[in-house]
Formats: C-alpha cells, structure tokens, sequence
C-alpha cells in the first residue's frame, strides 16, 4: 500500500500510538489502514460415498482440482459464501450443511472454513471458473493433483471421519512449505 484511500496522500509503515504492530498509515489525515486476513468459505460436498471436485480454470492453480470455494463477500455470512461458491463453481446446490474444518496460513493472511454438506442428487456442471466438475471416489480421488494443502487436508480429514461415522469440527494451523500427509500410493 503506497497510499491512503481516504485522502490520497502517501503511507507510512509505523506502529500508531497505543498499537503493538506496524501498520499503514497515512502521513497526512492520520488515517490507520489495517490490512486483516482473507476469509475462504467452501464446501465439502459429498454424495453417498463420493466427494464432489472441481477442475480449476482460473489462476491460482489453473488445471487442479479443488473443493468449491472462494473469498467471502462483504455483507454475507460463512455459510452464505460457502454455499454461493459452490453454485458459482460447481453448479450444485447441497443441504444440510455441518461447519466441518478451520485452516489457518499465516504466513499468507488467509483463513479457510469449510462446510460438510449433502448433494440430493448428482445435478452439477462446469462454469466459468471450473472447466470440469466430477464426482470422486476414495480409491480415484487425484491426491497429487490438489490445488492447495486445505483441500487435502478435508478431504482426507472427511474420509477418516466417515469410517466412526463422527465429523467433528476440526481446526488446525498449517505451516508452509507445505509437505502432504500421503504418499503418491495412497
């Protein structure tokens, strides 16, 4: 940030009076920029034994599969966002939706809430931001070709769950670089 979107004038770094962090502020009016995380809201939608993925065809990750997510908006709820990014990417709209997984990074100011959620029935499709959009089962899901570390981390949180039938809400930080949990056989 190099200036103010209040007066124009120019930021500086510093940390402003009763503070315990650097921030952007303007030299001019005063004003305290605060720059917080992103907040990823997505669905984990399955149905029967099958997980639904999407092919991305946007950057980042252009050709991954993902999990239907995205940035929340200003003026929505998580489950708002959630659910209105997996009809925006995969065409499909899902019931009963259970908060599942809290991923923080840190190191890149984002923080990811997904949702476990029913497909009724098998009805979704490509759109503009995924070029295909499928139905996986475990032993076919493409673990090393998953856009980002969140998404094999529900995933692979989400199939050991359904083995006790329990999908307790998980909430873990995540540290990169990232190294996955499976091998390239599992």
């Amino acid at each position: 940030m190099n200036f103010c979107s209040d007066c124009g004038n120019a930021v500086i770094k510093k940390i402003p009076q009763g503070d315990n962090r650097e921030r952007h502020v303007c030299g001019n009016c005063e004003l305290i920029h605060y720059q917080n995380p992103k907040v990823i809201a997505g669905v984990l939608p399955v149905f029967g034994d099958q997980v639904l993925l999407c092919k991305r065809s946007i950057e980042p990750r252009h050709g991954f599969w993902t999990l239907p997510a995205g940035f929340l908006e200003n003026g929505e709820s998580l489950l708002e966002g959630a659910l209105r990014e997996c009809e925006e990417e995969a065409n499909a709209t899902v019931v009963n939706p259970e908060l599942y997984a809290l991923f923080d990074i840190p190191q890149i100011n984002q923080v990811y809430v997904f949702y476990r959620a029913e497909l009724m029935e098998p009805v979704f499709g490509p759109s503009s931001e995924s070029s295909e959009v499928a139905l996986f089962d475990e032993q076919d899901i493409p673990w090393s070709e998953l856009a980002f570390p969140v998404v094999e981390l529900a995933i692979d949180h989400f199939l050991k769950d359904r083995i006790t039938g329990e999908f307790l809400v998980k909430h873990e930080q995540v540290q990169r670089p990232w190294r996955s949990r499976r091998s390239p056989s599992t």
